[in-house]
């Protein structure tokens, strides 16, 4: 390979870092548990990193450059992130320059969610539409490509749509407010409405209860799915995104997410011509279960900037680092 691109997708739990090729194909994965906290965040990408080079064969400063996309507030051109709770990470980590000057190559820094829209679009060979990426995990939160790029907003929040308020009296939110949309439909919802036992994920448990017949599961899982219809309806008439693609740990349960949303979305649309209109039923996907969009998204969002020569400008920046 001419080019060797990475992408880094380090979660609060796992590390998935892929390779890809001169077509965008993943030709090498690792997978490894994160290290929490700062020092433990770098360490985890840098192995992740050295470990793709042995699969490939290839010296760690040999990638062209390498993306990577983690939780939190990221300054995109400085690399930087704070507020990465989940990674143990609460005031700025220099997560760029610091794996930059480990590895000896350039390293681009995007929001997990924003990464992942761009892997989404790639994986479901939806490059040329507008996109938005919901992510229905531990919270709730959407990334959003128009024309093949990212849009951020002026100040990174474009896509926050978990914290629009629903219900001021609703339940108290993580960022302050009350009856945020993220309160309603996320994992953490479903978790308090639906609380699993012996470990397994409520979700997966809800989903199955709700399939085996379970009247109270029913009625959980088909407010939780008005709930994200009600997301993806707010993503729609904000943007106008042709596709809004489900993704997060949620959607681990597979088509039944999908089945329900998409439900929901009828029968909302059954009362106003206005939806009706818009066809939000068939503007929905959900994103194959075990896929590795975030990497390939971190990646993209890496090559992105090697090509319009931000890398080069830098690495002049960060002045030398060890071979």
């Amino acid at each position: 390979m001419t080019r060797v691109v990475a992408g880094i997708d380090i979660g609060g739990s796992k590390v998935l870092a892929v390779v890809l090729d001169e077509r965008r194909d993943v030709v090498a994965s690792v997978r490894l548990p994160t290290s929490i906290g700062a020092e433990g965040v770098v360490r985890s990408g840098a192995e992740a990193l050295r470990q793709l080079a042995q699969q490939i064969d290839v010296r760690a400063e040999d990638f062209t450059v390498v993306g990577v996309g983690v939780p939190g507030l990221v300054e995109v051109g400085s690399g930087h992130v704070s507020h990465a709770v989940n990674l143990g990470v609460g005031g700025a980590l220099a997560l760029g320059p610091e794996l930059s000057r480990r590895l000896g190559v350039p390293v681009v820094v995007e929001n997990d969610v924003k990464a992942a829209a761009l892997g989404a679009a790639q994986l479901l060979g939806l490059e040329d539409a507008d996109l938005a990426f919901l992510s229905i995990g531990t919270g709730l939160a959407a990334g959003l490509v128009t024309g093949g790029q990212v849009r951020r907003g002026a100040r990174g929040a474009a896509g926050e749509i978990g914290h629009v308020s629903i219900d001021p009296e609703g339940p108290v939110c993580r960022c302050g407010q009350r009856g945020c949309l993220e309160t309603f439909a996320s994992g953490t919802a479903i978790a308090a409405a639906w609380p699993a036992l012996n470990g397994e994920p409520p979700a997966a448990s809800l989903f199955a209860a709700a399939a085996a017949g379970d009247s109270r599961a029913v009625r959980v899982r088909d407010t939780f799915a008005d709930h994200v219809a009600s997301a993806v309806r707010l993503l729609v008439l904000t943007c106008d995104v042709e596709v809004v693609v489900l993704g997060g740990g949620v959607t681990n349960v597979g088509s039944a997410l999908l089945d329900c949303v998409v439900l929901a979305l009828q029968r909302q649309a059954a009362t106003s011509p206005f939806l009706a209109t818009l066809n939000l039923p068939a503007r929905v996907a959900v994103v194959p279960v075990g896929s590795a969009m975030g990497a390939v998204g971190a990646a993209l969002s890496g090559l992105a900037a090697f090509t319009s020569g931000d890398t080069a400008r830098r690495r002049s920046d960060d002045g030398d680092r060890p071979a």
